[in-house]
């Protein structure tokens, strides 16, 4: 394993793995580490919480759960977890890091696209989705869906960990206008929708969620507490030996917030990945007043950081839902026609 500052390939993560650093109450999947991020699975119990919360130094997230938890769900059976609730589930990973070496999470792409908000924890944690360096101990997900109720069961996948070694230094910071051009430009979710199985791929009739938006004038008005699916106005690219994470832009530029699932892998979107031309999907929620957003605006940023080696594969590499895209709905929903 390199001794750079950077993100961690998937190499470097099986090498974590195969030492301990990594554990999982389950065999792990072949499936689950990425190019540069480990999916993390849903373990066998949830709970209903009244309130989120940070566990804080010197206290476990069960300690808090004793005080927060209104009743707990089996999810070896499968479970609803209904928009508008707050959820704390276990994770089957558990983390013995090095030292040298830290993990940041985020939302996979397909679970920002369904409006679901996660943040992962860990023991004697002062921040959401940030684990300390050297962290030894169990992780568990906030689950707090906001347009949608969601089915899940044990091993769904919500959100994934990319780990890194020291401060990886940022390489360049893009600016991600939104695409509001002819035709249907974005997907507004329909309020009161059914339940949407986050491990049925092409499971879903997207007319029963979403309805099409046409901007007019290259203008799309935001309505508050709405959920809007959009594309970047730019193709996105992710170098072979680079990460990425899209960040919200600063709220002073417009009331609403972009981009729930941040982690761009290498590979993404380049001619070795066969990629070329994909488009960033945003994922935009309008806060308290309505927005007018303009063709081209700038919506989010990207912030590009060097990997400490190349992956063993890129992405897209074994097929993806999400490599060539252009505006899209996630995996769950059959294409749109």
């Amino acid at each position: 394993m390199s001794h750079a500052p950077g993100i961690l390939p998937s190499q470097s993560i099986d090498e974590l793995i195969a030492a301990g650093a990594i554990t999982s109450s389950r065999p792990f999947d072949l499936d689950q580490v990425q190019p540069a991020s480990l999916d993390l699975r849903l373990g066998a119990r949830a709970w209903r919480v009244r309130a989120s919360f940070l566990p804080g130094l010197g206290r476990t997230v069960p300690q808090r759960l004793e005080d927060v938890a209104m009743h707990e769900l089996d999810l070896t059976r499968g479970a609803v977890l209904e928009r508008g609730c707050v959820y704390i589930a276990e994770l089957q990973e558990g983390l013995a890091l090095p030292k040298g070496i830290s993990a940041r999470a985020n939302p996979k792409s397909s679970t920002g696209r369904v409006d679901v908000f996660v943040r992962l924890l860990t023991n004697n944690s002062v921040a959401f989705d940030d684990v300390a360096e050297g962290y030894a101990g169990p992780t568990f997900i906030e689950i707090a869906p906001q347009t949608f109720s969601i089915l899940v069961r044990t091993s769904t996948r919500l959100n994934q960990l990319r780990l890194k070694r020291g401060e990886p230094p940022k390489l360049q910071v893009r600016s991600v206008g939104v695409d509001l051009s002819d035709g249907v430009a974005g997907f507004r979710a329909r309020r009161h929708a059914g339940v949407v199985d986050m491990d049925h791929v092409d499971g879903h009739d997207p007319k029963d969620f979403w309805e099409p938006l046409i901007p007019r004038r290259g203008e799309l008005l935001l309505d508050p507490g709405e959920f809007y699916i959009l594309a970047s106005k730019e193709a996105v690219e992710i170098p072979v030996m680079e990460a990425a994470e899209m960040t919200p832009i600063d709220p002073s530029v417009g009331e609403f917030r972009v981009h729930y699932a941040g982690f761009f892998d290498p590979g993404f979107g380049t001619e070795e990945a066969g990629g070329v031309g994909s488009r960033g999907v945003l994922e935009v929620r309008s806060h308290e007043t309505p927005f007018l957003l303009e063709d081209g605006q700038t919506v989010a940023r990207l912030v590009y950081e060097p990997l400490t080696a190349k992956p063993a594969r890129l992405y897209g590499e074994g097929g993806s839902h999400y490599q060539r895209q252009g505006l899209k709905l996630s995996k769950h929903f059959r294409i749109w026609g």
